[in-house]
């Protein structure tokens, strides 16, 4: 009897609830519109009130029905705050909000290189130093006096980028391209550099007399020599000759009693010039490896842009996959909390013998799968801020682990008027460093072609030079068996003549060594030699198949570049479909955890008067989880849409207001000016 009228008021009491369900039901459908616009956790705060009406209306039947305990609360927007950057311990610290932070350049200078040059001669303790001092090359050791950087900084996107962009190593490894492409700019011009030698060298040689007649009065023949000579080669930058002058200087010194002259000074001056008339001749083409050289610093710049314009893409990836993450394991966390009350509240219901073992099993079941899931919610957040604090490598202490990042921001799924396809290709042209480096390396291929193109032409080569010499020394009177016609000087060792008469012969190169130099400059002895020297292959296979292979280059180069060009005109296209794909996700998704909400709500109100099993609840519980889960990878997949489009046209830099500019590697030294 009490079971029939316990069923008798259950059944009244399940009439009753029915209708006021009916009637509710009915007065949210009125409103779907306004539900669906607000968002999802506006949504949410109106279940949790729906909930307690219900809660007020089946007030008898609390005992046998499972409470409202189901409400998924998104994480609450955070607000920027200034504070100090750095915390320590496990505090949390704030940097400001994002469009707070100032713009950051990424240009590499051409002053750059300098900390890496070194002066030759200041240098050159420490040069030696290290060349003679006996040790081994071991490598160099990187020490971590701790594990984990514990402390934790909240951060805008902007702020994030700009951190990683300061301290990623691997980024820093890539700027340094750039850097060794400026010395190859340096070394390139080296090639003018004027070229200074000199050698200073004495020579003695004694050796004995083979003839009565050689050296008189001595069995040894004695020469000593003194040499110091100097000089100077200059490559022409316009004409791509080799101007070249010589200072050489000799003295001889001999016990020879022949030597007219003893000791002798023989200074002599000459000036060389050899220039190419076809090949390796041409309007500049003396700097066509500096300008290739140039060309492929410019290069090197270009791909550094590129790389950077990847790693902010990928730090802005890794930004909102900590925010999906955190945003998954809190639908995780309230599905388990969803479930461990089911589990609760079935098995009351069947120790009290008001339901079936079966419905106990079923909630044990999806409260295990929801602990599982939890678990793979925990791995993946963690997963993801590992990633984020590793390639952001903010790490003040030297820790192997560097410091925790914690987004300020939530995904923005606001959006206005998406840009046309004719303005997403016109910036992709202007703006993509891919490209604008692949143009560069079609500039550098021509200019190869044009290198190649020369090499071709015979080689004729003039050579001019001129030289002009003098003499002076100890000029000794010698005297011979009959007086020379041009006697000028008495000698008393001579034929007999009158007293006072020239009766032997002196060399008009009396003097010193100031008087040698002196008469050098009066033009009476010189030398001069013009060359003119043709040659070529009779089929001239090497030049004419390096030539080909130019052509071949530069051709793959154009090639090369329309197919980046299709490519990233492929690349503009997929954002832009995605973007769009996803702003309409993000409002499907939002709508369609609005309405599994509201399906799970019914269910709940269903199952408290037994007119809803166990395994439709959980069904309709899944269904929510699932739909949140699709809302929270749509909002954090729209974010990621317009991180990909702008990479593909190029943009990342003017929306983070990070500046890069091409610098100029033309660095023109002085000897390289003519």
């Amino acid at each position: 009897m009490a079971i029939v009228i316990g069923n008798s008021s259950a059944r009244a009491r399940a009439r009753a609830t029915i209708v006021l369900a009916h009637l509710r039901i009915g007065e949210i459908r009125r409103r779907d519109a306004a539900v669906v616009a607000k968002g999802s956790r506006s949504f949410w705060r109106l279940q949790a009130g729906i909930a307690g009406s219900f809660a007020l209306v089946a007030a008898g039947l609390m005992a046998t029905t499972i409470p409202l305990v189901y409400a998924q609360a998104q994480p609450a927007s955070a607000k920027a705050s200034t504070g100090n950057p750095v915390s320590s311990g496990n505090q949390t610290s704030s940097v400001g909000a994002q469009n707070s932070a100032p713009p950051v350049d990424v240009s590499v200078t051409s002053q750059a290189a300098h900390k890496f040059e070194t002066n030759p001669i200041l240098s050159l303790p420490d040069m030696l130093a290290r060349q003679w001092v006996p040790g081994r090359e071991d490598l160099a050791r990187d020490y971590f006096p701790r594990i984990e950087d514990n402390q934790e900084h909240k951060l805008s996107l902007k702020e994030t980028i700009y951190l990683a962009l300061e301290n990623n190593p691997g980024l820093q490894s890539v700027s340094l391209d750039p850097v060794a492409a400026t010395e190859s700019v340096k070394a390139a011009n080296a090639v003018f550099d004027p070229q200074l030698s000199s050698q200073i060298d004495t020579e003695k040689e004694v050796t004995p007399v083979s003839s009565p007649f050689q050296n008189p009065g001595s069995i040894t023949d004695v020469g000593k020599f003194y040499d110091w000579n100097f000089g100077m080669s200059k490559v022409l930058s316009g004409s791509n000759g080799t101007l070249g002058i010589t200072f050489n200087n000799d003295r001889e010194l001999t016990n020879s009693g022949f030597s007219p002259v003893n000791p002798v000074y023989t200074p002599t001056m000459v000036m060389s010039l050899s220039q190419p008339l076809l090949q390796n001749f041409g309007w500049q083409f003396a700097t066509i490896n500096v300008r290739l050289a140039e060309s492929a610093q410019r290069s090197s710049q270009w791909n550094y842009a590129s790389s950077v314009n990847d790693f902010v893409q990928r730090i802005g990836n890794d930004y909102w996959g900590v925010v999906g993450a955190e945003q998954s394991l809190q639908v995780a966390d309230s599905a388990l909390k969803f479930n461990t009350d089911l589990v609760r509240v079935n098995g009351n219901n069947v120790r009290l013998g008001m339901m079936a073992a079966v419905n106990l099993s079923e909630a044990m079941s999806a409260a295990a799968t929801a602990r599982a899931n939890l678990s793979a919610a925990r791995a993946g957040l963690e997963i993801a801020r590992t990633t984020l604090r590793q390639d952001v490598a903010l790490n003040h202490s030297g820790a192997m682990l560097a410091a925790e990042i914690e987004p300020l921001q939530q995904p923005d799924t606001k959006f206005g008027p998406l840009e046309t396809d004719d303005d997403a290709f016109k910036a992709m042209l202007e703006d993509s460093p891919a490209l604008a480096g692949l143009r560069e390396a079609i500039r550098s291929a021509l200019i190869q072609v044009k290198y190649a193109e020369n090499q071709t032409l015979p080689s004729l080569n003039l050579g001019v030079q001129i030289g002009i010499t003098s003499e002076a020394g100890n000029s000794k009177c010698t005297a011979s068996g009959t007086i020379p016609a041009y006697a000028n000087c008495y000698d008393p060792n001579g034929p007999i003549t009158k007293p006072g008469t020239d009766n032997a012969a002196e060399l008009p190169f009396g003097g010193d060594y100031g008087t040698a130099l002196n008469s050098l400059f009066d033009f009476k002895f010189y030398d001069y030699a013009a060359v003119l020297g043709f040659s070529m292959p009779l089929d001239n296979a090497a030049a004419k198949a390096a030539l080909a292979q130019a052509h071949v280059s530069y051709d793959q180069a154009r090639m090369q570049y329309r197919q980046a060009l299709y490519q990233a005109v492929l690349l503009v296209k997929s954002a832009l479909a995605n973007l769009r794909a996803y702003e309409e996700q993000v409002d499907a998704t939002r709508e369609a955890t609005a309405y599994a909400a509201q399906s799970l709500h019914d269910t709940q109100a269903q199952f408290r008067v037994g007119m809803a099993t166990t395994n439709t609840l959980l069904q309709y519980q899944s269904n929510l989880v699932t739909a949140q889960g699709n809302e929270v990878q749509a909002d954090v997949g729209l974010e990621n849409a317009r991180l990909a489009l702008w990479h593909a046209e190029g943009t990342l830099f003017g929306q983070f207001n990070i500046d890069f500019q091409v610098q100029n590697p033309r660095q023109s030294p002085w000897y390289s000016r003519f």
